[in-house]
């Protein structure tokens, strides 16, 4: 068998312990999650899963990763709006809501941080809320330094689900702790200065949005247009939105 061949039966061996995990994890919780329970749900020998995973935490922490991963692509989906603080709330909500939909997964990630391990979801998911911050940040609108306000945003997100995860199903209601998220919020941030709205310059705004290249691709060349006349399209409309601002 070539070794492309076997990479691949690894990695079909390995997602199909972890889908067995999964669905074990949520029948019996993280204190049933061992790794003979688990060989024996995948229906492989105990050596198979430290062959594939390496000791314990490594599997704990792949399992983790993988039943975090609908909630990992919602947040590389994510769209930033104009206003960085409102995108907080929107990504606090989503964090949450997610919480309380998996509740095994959740407490799986959470309840057993320690310094030493992190589970590489939860590294990505803090990278995620840090580029939300830098950019509320760099718009001015952080009343404290980046990393202090990752720790109270994560501190109290995290401590607030596993609370409600602690109380009786019936009583996990995520507006409970929606007064906390805007203590928080509040206490971080500074709103962005409302201006009265105007349809010309929201729409100018959004269309400046939609026409910005991303990754080196142009929206409005690829539509025929040439790279003078997108410039200058750009160019117009920036003057438009400028002089909205300057003269209100």
């Amino acid at each position: 068998m070539a070794s492309s061949d076997r990479r691949t039966g690894s990695d079909d061996q390995r997602e199909h312990i972890l889908v067995a995990a999964v669905e074990l994890l949520d029948e019996v919780g993280p204190s049933g999650l061992s790794t003979r329970a688990v060989a024996t749900a995948a229906g492989v020998q105990t050596p198979t899963l430290y062959r594939l995973f390496g000791d314990k935490d490594a599997l704990l922490d792949a399992v983790a990763s993988f039943g975090f991963e609908s909630y990992l692509a919602e947040k590389r989906a994510f769209v930033p709006s104009r206003d960085p603080v409102e995108d907080l709330r929107r990504g606090w909500e989503t964090h949450v809501e997610f919480g309380l939909a998996n509740p095994a997964i959740y407490t799986l990630m959470y309840a057993n941080l320690r310094p030493v391990r992190h589970p590489a979801a939860v590294t990505e998911n803090r990278a995620i809320l840090r580029a939300m911050l830098d950019r509320a940040n760099q718009q001015g609108l952080l009343r404290v330094p980046v990393e202090a306000a990752m720790v109270a945003i994560e501190s109290s997100t995290t401590g607030a689900v596993l609370f409600l995860l602690a109380q009786p199903e019936p009583a996990r209601d995520a507006q409970l702790i929606r007064p906390l998220r805007d203590i928080v919020l509040d206490a971080l941030t500074e709103q962005a200065t409302l201006r009265p709205t105007d349809p010309i310059a929201d729409r100018t705004r959004s269309l400046l949005g939609i026409i910005t290249p991303m990754r080196d691709v142009d929206p409005v060349t690829e539509a025929g247009f040439s790279v003078f006349e997108a410039g200058l399209l750009r160019e117009w409309l920036a003057r438009l939105d400028n002089a909205y601002r300057t003269h209100r």
